[in-house]
């Protein structure tokens, strides 16, 4: 059981890869620390080639670190490697299926090497659970892409792991199998399972993750709370309704971007000036002014600004 409230523990992480031809060795980790809240719904995010995978992959026991240490539901990955693995499901971001199993055979040979007794395997409640019960006898070659990707979300949770990664989970998949994939995410939450995403829809990441941690070439660049991650940025926009009139000139630092139906859009710290300042220029300068809204920060928009080289 896990004493510390904590699903994960990760403390001082390297991973280097030894050099290959002619390309030089590559730090993928430069010393990475997280905790992960038992009961969370976490984000690890990052541009391509930030470090995300190879910090899942030495999680789930597939690469072996360099350096640091990593805790898995009270587990020490060094000391009872064993624990550690049973307690964290993965859902790959390839679609590694044997195409000539059934579902229900792809299901029963997982649990088969977890390990867990036939008597307390519950593969018809995971068909169930990923609506692939009506597919559980065809053969997984003949499913379509979306179904494959229920079945790999399947397979994560044959062993009735505490915590569940979801790697790029709705990467290319329907609007309705994205829809269901949450649904079913938010219920295994609500029983007690920490769920850890990466995806690049940074919307999702926004509506779905009590915390994010932003990664970058192997560092953490931020760790917070959604909530204090949005409010920590430094910039909003001011839409306002007008027509075709020339912009008038602008205090320093904000910039405007022209939308459809004759809105202007109008950025700027708050740090620096309020809204106020802005209307009043734009007044000043005769813009006509039918409207006025103002639009919070995003996730997108604290990413791309942590992470813009």
């Amino acid at each position: 059981m896990n004493e510390t409230q904590n699903a994960i523990e990760i403390t001082g992480l390297r991973k280097t890869y030894a050099a290959s031809g002619k390309a030089p060795p590559k730090e993928a980790l430069k010393g990475i620390d997280l905790t992960i809240p038992a009961g969370s719904i976490y984000g690890l995010l990052g541009p391509n080639g930030a470090g995300k995978s190879t910090t899942i992959n030495i999680m789930a026991g597939l690469v072996n670190k360099t350096a640091g240490n990593v805790v898995i539901w009270g587990f020490d990955q060094d000391v009872n490697p064993r624990n550690s693995r049973a307690a964290i499901g993965v859902m790959p971001q390839e679609l590694n299926i044997d195409p000539f199993l059934s579902p229900r055979a792809s299901l029963e040979v997982q649990a088969g090497l977890y390990g867990v007794p036939r008597s307390e395997r519950w593969t018809d409640e995971l068909l169930a659970l990923v609506g692939l019960s009506d597919q559980a006898e065809s053969y997984s070659r003949n499913l379509s892409g979306g179904m494959k990707r229920r079945l790999l979300l399947a397979k994560a949770l044959v062993h009735r792991p505490q915590v569940l990664v979801l790697d790029e989970p709705t990467a290319g998949v329907d609007i309705g199998l994205r829809e269901m994939l949450w649904q079913n995410v938010r219920r295994l939450n609500e029983l007690g399972m920490t769920v850890i995403l990466t995806t690049h829809y940074l919307e999702e990441a926004e509506q779905m993750c009590d915390r994010i941690a932003i990664i970058d070439r192997g560092e953490v660049l931020v760790e917070n709370s959604t909530e204090a991650l949005l409010a920590g940025a430094d910039g909003k926009t001011l839409v306002i309704a007008t027509d075709d009139t020339p912009l008038p000139a602008l205090p320093d630092g904000v910039t405007a971007e022209r939308r459809d139906a004759g809105r202007v859009a109008f950025s700027y710290a708050p740090s620096q000036m309020q809204p106020d300042a802005i209307i009043d220029a734009l007044r000043g300068g005769g813009l006509p002014i039918r409207d006025i809204a103002i639009e919070q920060p995003r996730l997108e928009d604290v990413f791309v600004e942590l992470t813009r080289h």
